[in-house]
């Protein structure tokens, strides 16, 4: 034992070379590996080499944790956009989109949230409020910012617009053709993929929704470069003038694709022709399929160089997976969710309110992460089914690819 000791206290020293076991009675190889067993990799190392580059492994000084990146993010700032959802109660998801202010208030049920207690909390904390309320603050994703923004024309819903990104397959420094600005939510997908050296030319015939899709374009804008100390693409050309005029305009252009929404597609089709590139793709987001019928039949009868390729809809089914509840444990278990006991509902999807300062979104799914209601154990089976609340239909999507007729 005190052979073992011994060396062990040999091997502590900083340039102690590794020690010879020959020398120990008995077992002197199995101690060997015993001992080589108990050291640290940055040991093992020392003991392989001379003694001059021992010291200099260990003169090498740790990375300060103070260089490394941040993993909590930055705090929410005055200035840019915050979302605050609030602790959902059965059925109701409310989410509430505003801008920061000093000094200003956000209007939640129950009472007023001070913006100032939301300024320099990190995205993704819990916040109760005086009254016990739980809310989540955190940054919205464009997707909700799409949804929740000021709108006066119905938005190419986002589960529309992944459908038609991926169908034009853009490409950063692509240049695209938008026609129909609306409210602007396609512009800003369309701004995202094409990134900072593509360029995106959206024309909108009414002023008003020209004048909105500027102002929701900017302030999303704004708000990213305050959160994340970053400028968002300055890469959208907000048109106003009517798409079937600017034949002109296009002349000197060539769009890697084209996005049309509006009433009458077939009517942009031969003012676009000449400028989309060869194989280039037009995609058409049309809310009937009459509409669609009348474009493919403009096709036909003008011998328009466009093939159709697809006409979809795209559909989201919800489901429903929580923990069944135990009604009555003495007696026979009846196994129920809350959204069992009540009837089948008789509103829309999603409730939408706009605030002059504020907008607000009333999801109708059901989910109780943000709950205090712990009566559900790990052994109770768990209920799946579809969602009661589904996502209807919005549109119809129509790929057509631009093709380069023979000589004759």
């Amino acid at each position: 034992m005190r052979a073992w000791r011994s060396l062990w206290r040999r091997a502590a020293a900083p340039s102690a070379p590794f020690p010879s076991f020959s020398s120990l009675p008995g077992g002197g190889e199995r101690r060997r590996r015993a001992w080589e067993a108990s050291l640290s990799p940055l040991e093992r190392v020392r003991g392989l080499l001379a003694r001059e580059e021992a010291a200099a492994v260990t003169d090498v000084a740790p990375v300060p944790v103070a260089d490394a990146a941040p993993a909590a993010g930055s705090p929410l700032r005055a200035g840019e956009l915050a979302l605050v959802e609030l602790s959902r109660r059965q059925r109701d998801a409310l989410k509430l989109l505003c801008r920061l202010a000093a000094g200003a208030t956000l209007a939640i049920p129950g009472g007023l949230l001070p913006h100032d207690d939301i300024v320099g909390r990190l995205p993704g904390q819990l916040v109760r409020t005086a009254g016990g309320l739980k809310l989540l603050v955190r940054r919205p994703s464009l997707e909700e910012y799409a949804l929740l923004m000021t709108r006066s024309a119905t938005i190419a819903y986002p589960k529309d617009v992944s459908a038609m990104l991926t169908m034009m397959d853009l490409h950063p420094g692509d240049t695209v053709l938008e026609s129909g600005s609306g409210s602007g939510a396609l512009s800003l997908f369309l701004s995202r993929a094409v990134g900072s050296k593509g360029r995106v030319l959206s024309y909108e015939i009414r002023e008003d929704h020209h004048s909105l899709a500027k102002k929701n374009y900017r302030q999303w804008r704004s708000s990213w470069e305050i959160g994340h100390m970053e400028e968002w693409p300055d890469n959208v050309d907000f048109i106003h003038k009517d798409i079937t005029t600017a034949a002109e305009d296009m002349k000197s252009v060539t769009f890697d694709a084209v996005v049309l929404d509006m009433l009458n597609p077939q009517a942009a089709l031969p003012v676009i022709r000449p400028s989309l590139k060869h194989g280039g793709v037009c995609a058409v987001y049309l809310a009937n399929i009459t509409q669609v019928i009348a474009l493919l039949d403009r096709i036909r009868i003008c011998k328009l160089p466009f093939l159709c390729e697809k006409i979809i809809d795209v559909t989201h089914r919800k489901w429903l997976i929580i923990p069944a509840k135990i009604k009555n444990s003495k007696s026979t278990q009846i196994m129920e969710t809350q959204e069992n006991t009540e009837e089948e509902p008789q509103q829309k999807e999603q409730e939408e309110i706009h605030f002059q300062d504020q907008a607000v979104l009333r999801g109708s799914e059901y989910d109780e992460s943000l709950s205090d209601n712990a009566e559900t154990c790990s052994s109770v089976p768990y209920v799946a089914r579809p969602s009661y609340w589904q996502d209807s239909h919005s549109a119809f999507l129509t790929k057509l690819r631009k093709f380069q007729p023979p000589l004759s």
